[in-house]
């Protein structure tokens, strides 16, 4: 929850913006706010402006815009150090604070004309180790699929539905708990979801996939449902409580599982599984990467081919493991 009176008002201008112009998502905003209130406090230290020795009680209300004009690429250079040496902070994370602080920038110089120079024009994002996504075999997605089936409980066919979602179709955990009843096409064997940035995107339905939904279908409570601002009525997914089935809940059901599945829960969650499809799609569908990237809804088809690195090293590591290699 953004509290908006601990803000200085151009700030909250920008992420007014954000949210009716750029339409990003609640979360996204939040982040914005965060980041940005991370970066002011570090400006009231780098600038004298504070004695405040609690980082987090650092008020930044009181920065106003000629502060903000005496901001050069230096000293969010400085930030991003700072990020690094105090909090041992990761290239991803930095490079979405430097995003936000980009975003931030060109709204208060493009945008509002609120000061002439933008510090941020030629900030660089700072660059991202490549690592290969953790995803399960297909003996192990197979496998984790025929233990939930099995499995002896009142909400097997919910928790099923869950699975073969997660490892058919790729989708984010967000977008799970989003899904209403009323967005899947039976007839056409699609569904819509909103995913990142509140993009609506379709999302095709195997044969799995629909045998899973309808199956959970027929035993999903009908009663008793609550009528609540999540729209438990309307949603795919409920609760033990008869309402929208929380991310939390989501991923203890996985973790549930994977560990009945024998899987290490340290290393497979709700977003491994997503990889898991993706991969399985590149590797056994022969699927276009550009079609993959509709498919994942990502925004960058350079996102996508991350999937094509996965299978450019088991080619590599078939070679290495030939039994001629050592000769």
């Amino acid at each position: 929850m953004i509290n908006h009176e601990d803000n200085p008002e151009y700030l909250n201008s920008f992420l007014d913006y954000t949210m009716t112009i750029l339409n990003k998502s609640p979360n996204t905003v939040k982040e914005y706010n965060y980041d940005l209130a991370t970066f002011l406090k570090f400006i009231k230290i780098r600038f004298n402006l504070t004695k405040e020795e609690d980082f987090s009680k650092i008020v930044i209300k009181d920065i106003d815009l000629n502060t903000i004009k005496k901001i050069t690429l230096d000293d969010i250079h400085a930030f991003l150090s700072y990020l690094t040496t105090t909090y041992h902070s990761k290239a991803a994370t930095r490079a979405r604070k430097a995003s936000s602080i980009r975003v931030f920038f060109n709204y208060l110089s493009a945008k509002a004309n609120l000061i002439e120079v933008n510090p941020a024009q030629n900030l660089e994002t700072p660059k991202l180790d490549k690592r290969l996504p953790k995803y399960l075999s297909l003996v192990d997605s197979k496998k984790l699929l025929e233990v939930t089936a099995n499995e002896d409980n009142r909400n097997s066919e919910r928790d099923y539905a869950i699975i073969t979602l997660f490892l058919n179709c790729g989708m984010r955990l967000s977008e799970l708990v989003g899904i209403n009843i009323n967005d899947i096409d039976f007839s056409e064997n699609k569904m819509t979801v909103i995913g990142k940035g509140n993009k609506e995107r379709t999302i095709y339905l195997n044969k799995a996939c629909i045998h899973a939904i309808t199956e959970y279908l027929n035993v999903r409570p009908k009663d008793g449902i609550k009528t609540d601002r999540l729209n438990s009525r309307k949603a795919l997914f409920l609760s033990e409580r008869k309402e929208r089935i929380s991310k939390r809940t989501v991923q203890y059901i996985v973790d549930k599982e994977l560990m009945a599945a024998g899987l290490d829960t340290k290393k497979y969650s709700t977003h491994k599984l997503r990889h898991t499809a993706a991969t399985l799609m590149y590797q056994y569908g022969k699927v276009d990467i550009r079609a993959l990237q509709e498919v994942l809804g990502h925004e960058s088809i350079s996102t996508t081919e991350i999937y094509t690195h996965v299978a450019n090293q088991q080619a590599r590591d078939a070679i290495e493991n030939n039994p001629l290699a050592d000769i």
